[in-house]
């Protein structure tokens, strides 16, 4: 007979509500050190994913090759919830702890600013060093081709479709942390968290810590003549990157992280609270009924 080892839903949320009010006891400076860890973790996955995807399309087809890249990107999270670091995305979560008067609403928002702002430098510090590492040189520049291509689009989403994607997007990064604090060993967060990264890369939806690294990469490698030249082949001619600037950057992460908390933090922090851990006036039992009758005739 088969049994699934893990909690039940009303003890991981019990646990994710501990989890939160935990995060509020951070320090400033370990808080901010695992900021930085968690963007710099985010990055490596979503290096690892430019890495498998560059030219995947055109052998395996778009949607293979998505899967392929999902994977790959998993390597983000799993370093983030089993070596340890503070992921903004993932910190969204807290609101279970904060609806439920555990954490008050500037603690929420200070955790999540510090984290946030760290994420972003870690996300950058490993964008500097895999341009310094001319890692955009493999395969003929078309991995540096890939990595403009990536921040290209996403810049030139509208704010609607930006906003709808980071709100599917973080929906499913919250459930994998979700089911990983269900997960009682190594092995089993690792697959806990596989599937649902895997299906937020391959359906593109819009993660803010990982669009630090991928608009940053792109910003860095827009006058890099190998990589522009490895975007046109991959591209099939010439690309139009007039949009790839601070300002795209802006645009692109105001919504996506507008769309994240709304994904995260209230349709799975909020909806799961109010499922297993808001207070609930339980109905009167009859002995209980008739007793409360005998104190008062009138009933």
């Amino acid at each position: 007979m088969v049994s699934i080892d893990a909690y039940r839903p009303p003890e991981i949320a019990a646990r994710v509500t501990q989890i939160g009010q935990d995060k509020t006891q951070l320090e400033f400076w370990r808080m901010a050190t695992l900021g930085v860890l968690a963007g710099g973790f985010i990055a490596l996955g979503a290096n690892f994913f430019t890495l498998v995807i560059n030219d995947s399309a055109a052998r395996f087809g778009f949607g293979v090759s998505q899967l392929f890249g999902g994977l790959a990107f998993s390597l983000g999270l799993v370093l983030v919830v089993v070596a340890g670091a503070e992921l903004f995305t993932g910190n969204n979560l807290m609101t279970m702890a904060w609806v439920s008067r555990k954490i008050t609403s500037r603690e929420l928002l200070w955790n999540w600013l510090v984290v946030y702002f760290t994420n972003f430098l870690g996300a950058v510090l490993i964008a500097v060093f895999a341009v310094m590492a001319e890692q955009y040189l493999l395969n003929d520049g078309t991995v540096g081709g890939r990595a403009l291509l990536i921040a290209n689009a996403k810049v030139n989403l509208s704010f609607s479709a930006a906003f709808a994607r980071g709100i599917l997007c973080n929906l499913l990064v919250c459930l994998a942390v979700w089911l990983a604090i269900g997960a009682r060993g190594v092995a089993d967060k690792i697959l806990a968290i596989i599937f649902p990264i895997t299906a937020f890369v391959a359906a593109g939806f819009e993660h803010s810590v990982a669009n630090m690294y991928f608009l940053s990469v792109g910003l860095f490698l827009k006058g890099k003549t190998a990589a522009a030249s490895g975007a046109e082949r991959l591209a099939g001619g010439p690309v139009d990157f007039s949009n790839l600037d601070l300002e795209g950057v802006v645009n692109n992460l105001v919504p996506v992280t507008i769309g994240n908390v709304i994904g995260g933090a209230v349709f799975v922090g909020i909806v799961y609270w109010f499922i297993y851990v808001r207070p609930v006036r339980r109905a009167p039992s009859p002995p209980e009924r008739e007793a409360a009758s005998a104190r008062d005739p009138k009933e």
